[in-house]
Order: structure tokens, then C-alpha cells, then sequence
């Protein structure tokens, strides 16, 4: 009996150093290391404005305080960062990409274009839960998604590519309600387009009012002609510009029937991880553990909620698990729902 205490005494010291040797081996990695995060759309619009923000402070919370730097890898309206995440990027633990989590649907519609698995890529966590909007500027003369709908006036909509929000929102209230969005897509990221709204080029958008509501500020204070005026929001928010909008999925139930409000639903699972950090697969466990601890501990920062509250961003922590499990939902998206989505995908020609 005593051979027996002395061998799984033995054993259990000799799995607690291998343990410790682990640890330290993880924690040493990252001292004197750089940690690429790359955002998918241009400098300047949400994406690229959540993203510096939580790099400033995150490397404080990864043992070894490793610098970051952010870069912005524009194209396709995110798809070229987030095929490069998945298919090329380092796997050692020093790359993050910060792209839009459509993508994960769009696999999931079986888009060519888009080359990743979401089931494989390791989820650090992401910051916020969107909150699609559409806008229209004062130029167009009209003031309210009824106007926009009663009269049957074709409206120029920016877009980035299929798979953001620019694009498929109106898109999908073009199927569901009976606007006439013309979406030109093609635009490089939010800063791009709001220069092209006030040039009078485009006539409006749909994008997060989580973003829209800082980036595109000027333009909601701005008078006349060059006023931003939200016409549809996915929330109730307490700010004043959208405090009486129509919400999107009552809006859709009222003009489209039920069977509008179901290709919503299958449409809006993605909004729940939005401007996510994300790294490739293949990275070891230990590491992507480390970077997920570090991201939570982030947002949790006090020094970096006072940054973000003084920059009028809404931060809502949401979890790797958290991700995983919505990735999965949206990948058994119901073939009923798959079909009904296809008018979004584009048609790739041999």
C-alpha cells in the first residue's frame, strides 16, 4: 500500500513540474515579441477604430508585455484580411485579424469567395454586439423609411462588398419591404463612403450604429443638405437621432410578413461577435488561452473603459465560448434559410 501512495505521489509531482515547465514555456513566449492585429477595411471607420483601441492596452495584460501593431489590409470588404487569417497568416500566436463575422454565413451559403472554416479558427473574443442602421442624407429629400418606401425612389447605398452590412442589409429590405436600394459596392471601409455621401456620390448607408453613431458624428450635427438622418436601427438606443427609429425586424414584420422576418433572423445571428479578434488555427492551446485571458481582461481595464467612454464607444465583452457557439448555430444555418439567403450571394463565373 505504501509502494503504491509512493508511486502516484511520484507521478502526480512529476505531472505538476511538466505542468509548471508548460506554463512558464507559454508565459516566457511572448517577452520581446510582436503582435500583429490586422483589420480588414480602411483607417478611419469602426472596424479600424476598435481595434487600436483595445491593442493600446492589451499588451499589458499578456505575460512578457508584448507591443502591438495594427495595420490595415484592405480589399473586398474585409474578405482579403479574413481568407489571409485563416489561410497564411502566422501560427505561432503573434497574428490577430479583425475582420467582419458575416463571413461565417457566408461559408455557411456556400460563397466560393470566401475561404476559411469559423469552426477552426481560434476566437480571442470580440468587444460588441452590433446593431445594424440604415441612414439617408437630407439631399435625397426624404426623412423616414416610409418616405423612402412610398416613394419608389431608387436610392444610391455604399457598400463595401457582399457580406457587410452596407450590402446586404439593404438587400435584404429591398427583398423583405419594397425599397429600392441600389448598392454599390466597391467602397474600401466607412470613411470612404461617408466622404462619398457628402460629395452627394451616395445618397446613404446601412452600418452599426455602435460606429456610426462616433464615426460618422459630424454628419448626424451637421444642417441642411449634408445631415445624416437614421431611418431603421436593429435596438432601442437612448440616443436622441434614433430614439424614435423604427426597428428593423418590427419594421420588416409590418411590410414583409413573417417570412421576411424569418430571412432576418437567419441573416442577424453574426451581429451577436462583431469587430472580433481573431487568430488563425494551428496556434498552440496555451497561447490562444493566454490571448483570450488578455482580451477579457481589456475591456474589463479601467484605463482602457476610460479611454473608450472618452472616444464614445459602447464596449459589451463577448467570450470566446460565446462565439464558438453562435459560429456553430450559424453554420447549421436550416436549408430553408439557405435558400431563402442565396439573392446575397454573389455569382462566382468560371
Amino acid at each position: 500500500m505504501n509502494h503504491r501512495k509512493t508511486l502516484l505521489s511520484l507521478a502526480a509531482s512529476v505531472l505538476f513540474t511538466a505542468f509548471c515547465a508548460f506554463s512558464v514555456q507559454a508565459n516566457d513566449f511572448y517577452a520581446g515579441k510582436t503582435i500583429r492585429v490586422t483589420v480588414g477595411l480602411a483607417a478611419g471607420g469602426g472596424y479600424d477604430t476598435y481595434a487600436r483601441i483595445i491593442a493600446r492596452h492589451m499588451g499589458k495584460h499578456i505575460p512578457g508585455n508584448p507591443s502591438f501593431v495594427v495595420d490595415n489590409m484592405e480589399g473586398a470588404g474585409g474578405l482579403i484580411a479574413a481568407n489571409y487569417t485563416y489561410n497564411k497568416a502566422d501560427r505561432d500566436g503573434t497574428f490577430i485579424g479583425v475582420w467582419n463575422s458575416a463571413y461565417v454565413l457566408y461559408q455557411a451559403l456556400g460563397d466560393r469567395a470566401v475561404r476559411l472554416d469559423g469552426s477552426k479558427l481560434n476566437w480571442i473574443g470580440a468587444p460588441i454586439k452590433g446593431s445594424p442602421s440604415c441612414a439617408i442624407m437630407a439631399h435625397t429629400g426624404l426623412k423616414s423609411i416610409d418616405e423612402v418606401v412610398s416613394s419608389g425612389k431608387e436610392l444610391k447605398m455604399g457598400s463595401t462588398r457582399a457580406g457587410s452590412t452596407y450590402n446586404d442589409l439593404p438587400m435584404i429590405l429591398n427583398q423583405t419591404v419594397g425599397t429600392k436600394f441600389n448598392v454599390i459596392n466597391g467602397y474600401k471601409g466607412t470613411s470612404l463612403i461617408t466622404v462619398a455621401m457628402r460629395s452627394k456620390e451616395l445618397d446613404g448607408g446601412c452600418w452599426g450604429w455602435e460606429s456610426a453613431r462616433v464615426t460618422a458624428r459630424a454628419m448626424l450635427d451637421a444642417s441642411g443638405e449634408q445631415k445624416l438622418i437614421p431611418i431603421l436601427n436593429h435596438k432601442k438606443w437612448e440616443d436622441p437621432e434614433v430614439a424614435n427609429v423604427p426597428i428593423v425586424r418590427d419594421y420588416i414584420k409590418a411590410k414583409g410578413g413573417q417570412e421576411g422576418v424569418q430571412l432576418f433572423n437567419a441573416w442577424i445571428n453574426q451581429y451577436e461577435f462583431q469587430r472580433p479578434y481573431v487568430a488563425p488555427p494551428g496556434i498552440p492551446k496555451d497561447r490562444v488561452e493566454i490571448l483570450r485571458k488578455a482580451f477579457k481582461a481589456t475591456l474589463e481595464d479601467p484605463e482602457f473603459k476610460a479611454e473608450a467612454k472618452k472616444s464614445k464607444l459602447v464596449m459589451e465583452y463577448v467570450s470566446a465560448d460565446e462565439i464558438n457557439g453562435l459560429v456553430k448555430d450559424i453554420l447549421n444555418i436550416s436549408p430553408k434559410a439557405k435558400e431563402g439567403l442565396q439573392f446575397l450571394v454573389r455569382k462566382q463565373t468560371n
